[in-house]
C-alpha cells in the first residue's frame, strides 16, 4: 500500500479506501489541506484522475513560521490566522462532504517548539488532524508533484517554502535522491546582511556534494519561486501569465534579479499582483536562486504549480494510472463533460489521420487532443466561441502541455471556428510559434471544421481522406457522403485544401 511517512515513522495513507475505490480515470472530490511556514491552503481535486482540476482553491497566508528562526515557537498572529483558516477549511469540506480531509504539516509546525501543542488543538477543536512530514519526505511529494504534471521530468526538483527549501532528483517516472536544508526566507532574515552571501553558498555546496551537479533543468516549486518567475514575464514582456511550465535561462534569471533590485517592491506588487507577505520574501529568495544557478549550473529553470498536494494525489496512483498521459486524460474527461457529442473526437481524429502522415508522437498528442476538445466550447456565443475556445485551452489547468504546445492547439481550435485569425485579440500570444508551426495549427483547425460539420455520427462513413503530397487531398465519398456534401462543406474542404497548398479532388 502507497503512504507518507510521518515524522514519528509511521505510515498514513492520507485518502484511505476512498481514493483505492475510485474508477480507473475518474476522480471524485478529494481535499488536501498544507500548512506551510508562510501559507495554508485547501485544494479540493475534482476530473479525470491522471489529470485532476481545481475544484476548490483557496490560500491563507498566516506567516505561522515568521520569527520561528529567532524564537524556536510558531508566530503567535499565525497561529490565530493559521487556526481560523482551518476551521473554515473544516466548515467547507464538511459542506462538500469531503471525508477525510488529508492535513499535512511541513517545516514550521515540525520545528516548532509548540508545534505539537498546535495539532493537539487543531484536531481538539476541528477534527482534522494534522499528518506532520520530515525534510526528505516533503522532497518526495513534492517532486512527485512535479512528475504528475511532468511525467517525462528529468533533472533536480528544488521546493521552497518559509522556514526549508528541499532537493530531490526526478528522472524515468521516479524520484532519486532527496535532501532538505534551512534556506527558506524567513531563516534567512536572521542572517546578518553582510553574512548572507557566504552562508547560502556554503549550504547550497553542502547540498550539491549530497545530490551531485549534473542536472540540466531545474523545476522550482514554491510560491517565491512562482513569484520570481512572475516578475520575469512582466520585465520580459512575455504575453501570456500562466505560470505552470514556464521555462527561464539562468541568464534570464540574472537580469530579473538584478531588475527586481532596481526597482520598488511595493510598485512592483501592484503591478503583477503578489501578495504583500509574498513579495517581502522575494529579495532573499531571488539571492538562493542566484547562487543556486551559480552552484548546480543548470541550462533551464522551469516552474511548476503542483507540489506536495498533488504529490499526494500522485503517491495513490496506480502505474499504470501514471503512465497515461495528463493532457489526453483532460481532453477526454472535458469531452464527456461538455461536448455536444461525447466519443465524436477519436472518430474525427481518425478521419482527418491520412491528412498527418509520420507524426512524431509529441505532434500526435497533440492533433489527439484538440480532436477531443473541438466541440467543447459550443455553449459559447457563436461570435465569440473561436477566441473562447483560445483562450480556453490556453488558461486552461492542464498538464503535460509547454506554453507553445498551448498556443499551438489554441489557434487550432481557434480554425476550427474561424477562417482566418486576423484582427484576432489572441495575436500578440501567436509569437510563442515560427510560421510553421502557426501554418500547422491552422491546417488542423480546418481540417476539424470540416470534419466536425461533414457528418453528425461517424465521418469516415460519409468518406475518406487521402492525401498525395505536395499535389492534392482526395475526398472519396460514400453514398452517404455524397448527400452530405452541401455547399457549406464544400467550402470548408477547399478553404482546408488551399491552407495546404495543395488541390482538393472529390471522387
Amino acid at each position: 500500500m502507497n503512504g507518507v511517512r510521518t515524522t514519528s515513522g509511521r505510515m498514513i495513507d492520507p485518502f484511505g479506501p476512498k481514493f483505492r475505490k475510485l474508477p480507473k480515470r475518474a476522480l471524485s472530490r478529494l481535499g488536501v489541506v498544507d500548512v506551510g511556514s508562510n501559507s495554508i491552503r485547501l485544494v479540493v481535486f475534482d476530473g479525470a484522475a491522471r489529470s485532476p482540476a481545481y475544484f476548490y482553491n483557496e490560500k491563507v497566508m498566516a506567516g505561522l513560521g515568521q520569527d520561528m528562526a529567532r524564537t524556536g515557537k510558531l508566530n503567535p498572529k499565525g497561529i490565530e490566522r493559521g487556526f481560523s483558516a482551518l476551521v473554515r477549511f473544516a466548515a467547507l469540506a464538511r459542506a462538500m462532504k469531503i471525508e477525510p480531509l488529508t492535513c499535512v504539516a511541513t517545516a514550521a509546525v515540525r520545528e516548532a517548539e509548540d508545534g505539537p501543542a498546535f495539532q493537539r488543538r487543531v484536531e481538539k477543536e476541528t477534527g482534522l488532524k494534522l499528518h506532520v512530514i520530515d525534510g526528505e519526505e516533503e522532497a518526495r511529494l513534492s517532486a512527485q508533484g512535479v512528475l504528475l504534471g511532468w511525467p517525462d521530468a528529468k533533472g533536480l526538483v528544488c521546493d521552497i517554502g518559509g522556514n526549508s527549501m528541499e532537493l530531490a532528483e526526478v528522472a524515468g517516472g521516479k524520484v532519486g535522491r532527496r535532501v532538505t536544508s534551512q534556506l527558506g526566507p524567513f531563516r534567512l532574515q536572521q542572517i546578518p546582511p553582510e553574512d548572507l552571501r557566504a552562508h547560502i553558498s556554503g549550504v547550497l555546496r553542502g547540498l550539491a556534494e549530497q545530490i551531485g551537479t549534473d542536472h540540466e533543468r531545474i523545476y522550482l516549486v514554491g510560491g517565491s519561486w512562482r513569484a520570481i518567475a512572475r516578475l520575469d514575464m512582466e520585465r520580459c514582456g512575455y504575453p501570456m501569465t500562466v505560470l505552470h511550465e514556464y521555462r527561464m535561462t539562468p541568464e534570464a534569471v540574472a537580469q530579473t534579479v538584478d531588475w527586481i533590485g532596481q526597482h520598488d517592491l511595493n510598485a512592483l506588487r501592484a503591478t503583477v499582483g503578489i501578495s504583500a507577505s509574498r513579495i517581502e520574501l522575494v529579495p532573499l529568495a531571488a539571492q538562493v536562486l542566484s547562487q543556486m544557478i551559480e552552484v548546480f549550473g543548470p541550462k533551464e529553470l522551469a516552474v511548476s504549480s503542483y507540489g506536495i498536494r498533488e504529490g499526494l494525489l500522485y503517491e495513490h496512483m496506480s502505474t499504470t494510472l501514471r503512465k497515461r498521459d495528463p493532457l489526453l486524460e483532460a481532453a477526454r474527461f472535458t469531452e464527456k463533460q461538455m461536448a455536444r457529442l461525447p466519443g465524436f473526437g477519436k472518430k474525427l481524429y481518425q478521419f482527418l489521420l491520412p491528412l498527418f502522415p509520420d507524426m512524431a508522437p509529441e505532434r500526435d498528442r497533440l492533433v489527439r487532443a484538440a480532436c477531443l476538445l473541438h466541440d467543447t466550447a459550443w455553449r459559447a456565443h457563436p461570435d465569440y466561441r473561436a477566441e473562447a475556445c483560445f483562450d480556453n485551452v490556453t488558461r486552461a489547468n492542464m498538464a503535460a502541455l509547454s506554453h507553445p504546445e498551448r498556443i499551438y492547439l489554441g489557434l487550432a481550435l481557434l480554425h476550427r471556428y474561424r477562417n482566418s485569425r486576423a484582427q484576432s485579440q489572441m495575436a500578440p500570444l501567436f509569437a510563442l510559434l515560427d510560421e510553421a508551426q502557426i501554418r500547422e495549427a491552422e491546417i488542423l483547425g480546418k481540417a476539424m471544421r470540416f470534419g466536425a460539420m461533414f457528418a453528425t455520427d461517424d465521418p469516415s462513413d460519409a468518406a475518406s481522406l487521402k492525401l498525395i503530397p505536395g499535389e492534392a487531398v482526395e475526398l472519396r465519398l460514400t453514398a452517404t457522403g455524397r448527400n452530405l456534401m452541401g455547399e457549406v462543406a464544400l467550402s470548408r474542404f477547399q478553404s482546408l485544401c488551399k491552407s495546404m497548398g495543395v488541390e482538393g479532388v472529390l471522387r
